[in-house]
């Protein structure tokens, strides 16, 4: 067999394994951000459980215009039961001052949300972590364990990679979607986080994305905003420097930078290899 056919039985395995384990609940609720592991999730457990699974996806300060209106499109093109809440991280302190347990906050905050939802449909909550993010600095998965919080793809086994692949045999339009966490994520570490720098860094990705960037993040540090393109994009972008450093300055950045590394996931976390930072 060709290396290229075990990786699709590994995949077909995983599936197996993941739909079994859809098979046993009586109904779920699905945290859907429209991103790719939550549209696989929620494809399979409609697949499997039918009217019983329900999309759920959380709506604040943090979830940009542009993701929820993906969110809804993929959502009703799919025929799937879907459900908007709202949710209010950005009251809490905790989650509001930054640190690197942000993540958990906010998980806090939406849990509590749906539980009640949960208990109303007799339904069990599931959220798309994969087996990759278990790797990851997620302090957000500490609240889904305190929730008892299912967390299907990463029990199968399947990595982000193998859920890319998985999307495509389902022919989710997502599949080869880029990452896109919430604008929270946007802040470095310590930058307080308030309703009106989200709205500020929503739009600074807005003008990002007018020009043509598919992969990319704009991190706010206070005062300098960093932009963060695909590596093969950094030169397409230093020759945009004038029309950037105009948009995102006019959305009151004193200082607006060009990352010369390129987009990398997760880079504001490089600090937390500091032993000054506590995780």
């Amino acid at each position: 067999m060709s290396d290229d056919g075990a990786v699709t039985m590994r995949v077909v395995s995983k599936e197996e394994v993941l739909r079994e384990s859809l098979a046993h609940l009586q109904a779920a609720l699905v945290a859907y951000s429209g991103g790719v592991d939550s549209a696989v999730l929620m494809a399979v457990a409609h697949d499997v459980l039918g009217p019983q699974a329900t999309a759920v996806t959380a709506v604040s300060p943090s979830l940009s215009r542009h993701e929820l209106r993906a969110a809804e499109a993929l959502a009703e093109g799919r025929g799937w039961n879907h459900v908007l809440v709202e949710t209010r991280e950005d009251e809490r302190e905790e989650y509001a001052r930054n640190d690197p347990q942000r993540c958990y906050w906010c998980k806090t905050e939406l849990f509590e949300t749906l539980r009640p939802l949960a208990a109303e449909r007799e339904a069990t909550l599931l959220v798309g972590t994969n087996r990759d993010d278990l790797s990851d600095h997620r302090p957000g998965l500490r609240a889904a364990r305190e929730h008892d919080v299912m967390a299907p793809l990463a029990d199968a086994g399947l990595t982000k990679a193998e859920v890319r692949g998985l999307a495509v045999t389902i022919g989710l339009e997502v599949a080869d979607k880029p990452a896109s966490p919430c604008l929270a994520s946007r802040f470095a570490y310590g930058v307080r986080v308030t309703p009106e720098g989200l709205d500020r860094v929503e739009r600074a990705e807005e003008v990002v994305r007018s020009f043509g960037f598919a992969e990319f993040r704009v991190r706010d540090h206070g005062e300098l905003a960093r932009i963060e393109v695909s590596a093969s994009e950094v030169q397409r972008a230093a020759g945009l420097r004038e029309e950037l450093a105009e948009g995102l300055s006019a959305l009151g950045y004193r200082y607006v930078t060009l990352d010369l590394v390129g987009f990398r996931s997760g880079s504001l976390n490089e600090v937390l290899r500091s032993p000054r930072i506590k995780r």
